[in-house]
């Protein structure tokens, strides 16, 4: 599959009496957007607001984080949910609007929504500290059940996303980039002397909120498989989950994957990458097992010398994790885990929930109960009112003047574990 990706560069969203790109700027009509979420009767209330690299503004609890796209051929974007399934994505031409973010936010599901600060401290661990955002603040009806909430937001943000998608289709990039990976025995055979490797890759899936949707498919009820690196980056995979916030992969981290696209920057230089195996983080341990057998069957028979693999989540995605790691290993292939750590706000418990003997190489991509004091920010976009009930709040952990103490796990993707941030752990 070959794409092209177009970037539109966008340094401000302003506005106006209609939605279109100039002098990248995103001008959004607010009537408009409004009146596309509400087409939902399970949401009684949207209003927009934007937030702007270093405005003093809080914006939680935070449910999902999106970039506007459009598919200018090969597809539609988001299939499945938004789109039509076929054709697949992954190929053709896509147009993003580089630099600005839906963010969805609103009264809490659970307790796994988070925070994004525009500046003060934490804003050193949140990448959407550094987009200009345009926020879809929902209200979803009384007695509304948690899953059903949390489906209502999910396809507000894509609606957006979408809809401000469209206006970047006849805008000519900034820059257009090229990414493409062959059928695999043609990909096997225009790099023989370079090492071929692969790349796994674990999506949420233990229900109960924790949800990722494949091509509209809820990733719980499909069996590990292959994919095209550019079907990732092309809007196949949304996020539907509400994970710790430091953790969330949202549906920006599926388009802008950091381990695609560093293998993709080394690709026919110092390894030959061969594509991504696809698979889940399973409940029981028939399942668990079952699956791990399937991606070390699938990394055999695709030859790779060597893999990356990550989660999204810990605590028992972690022996999922390490099943995958194992199995893996016994068939020859080389394994780097790519992962976060949670050792207790004294950094003396275990950091990973399981380990194995083959897991002895691993990049770290922080500690998220490390504690941060966060400051009264001049506005708050959403509310305030479940900071102690989030994951990385605590009881009391609010002072009288609005600023709080918490872990940095409440931080959206602050520790995320594909290593889209900022921290890091050295091993001695």
């Amino acid at each position: 599959m070959k794409l092209e990706l177009g970037k539109i560069k966008i340094d401000d969203i302003q506005f106006a009496e209609k939605t279109y790109v100039k002098d990248h700027v995103l001008y959004v009509n607010k009537e408009e957007v409004e009146e596309l979420v509400l087409e939902d009767d399970k949401l009684i209330g949207c209003s927009l607001d934007i937030a702007r690299p270093g405005d003093s503004t809080r914006i939680t609890p935070v449910k999902d984080v999106i970039e506007p796209r459009v598919k200018v051929s090969g597809g539609e974007i988001f299939p499945g949910v938004v789109g039509k399934v076929t054709p697949s994505v992954g190929e053709g031409r896509t147009h993003a609007l580089d630099g600005c973010c839906v963010v969805t936010v609103g009264r809490i599901v659970g307790f796994q929504e988070g925070v994004i600060d525009m500046s003060g401290p934490a804003a050193d661990y949140c990448p959407f500290s550094k987009t200009v955002n345009l926020c879809v603040v929902i209200e979803p009806q009384e007695g509304l059940e948690t899953h059903v909430y949390e489906k209502a937001g999910r396809m507000a943000g894509l609606k957006v996303a979408a809809y401000l998608g469209e206006t970047g289709r006849n805008v000519e990039p900034d820059t257009l980039e090229t990414f493409e990976t062959k059928p695999i025995f043609e990909q096997a055979a225009m790099y023989p002397d370079l090492p071929k490797v692969g790349y796994i890759h674990m999506l949420q899936s233990q229900g109960l909120l924790h949800d990722t949707y494949y091509y509209g498919v809820d990733a719980k009820q499909f069996v590990p498989t292959f994919m095209y690196p550019t079907e990732i980056m092309d809007g196949a995979i949304v996020s539907g989950n509400c994970v710790a916030p430091c953790d969330k992969v949202t549906t920006y981290h599926h388009f802008h994957n950091p381990v695609i696209e560093d293998c993709y920057k080394h690709h026919g230089k110092d390894i030959n990458f061969m594509g991504v195996i696809l698979t889940n983080e399973n409940v029981f341990l028939a399942d668990k097992e079952r699956h791990s057998d399937m991606v070390a069957k699938l990394a055999e028979w695709m030859g790779l010398d060597g893999v990356l693999i990550t989660e999204e989540g810990y605590g028992n995605p972690d022996t999922d994790l390490m099943m995958n790691c194992r199995k893996v290993e016994k068939k020859g292939v080389k394994v780097v885990l790519i992962t976060d750590e949670f050792p207790g706000k004294d950094g003396k418990s275990q950091s990973l929930a399981d380990t194995c003997d083959e897991a002895d190489a691993l990049a770290s991509c922080g500690q998220g109960n490390a504690t941060l004091q966060f400051p009264v920010m001049d506005k708050v976009i959403g509310t305030m009112d479940y900071i102690e009930s989030q994951i990385g709040g605590w009881a009391g952990c609010v002072n009288e003047d609005g600023s709080f103490e918490a872990e940095l796990q409440i931080i959206i993707a602050s520790t995320i574990a594909n290593g889209f941030n900022h921290l890091a752990a050295k091993g001695y």
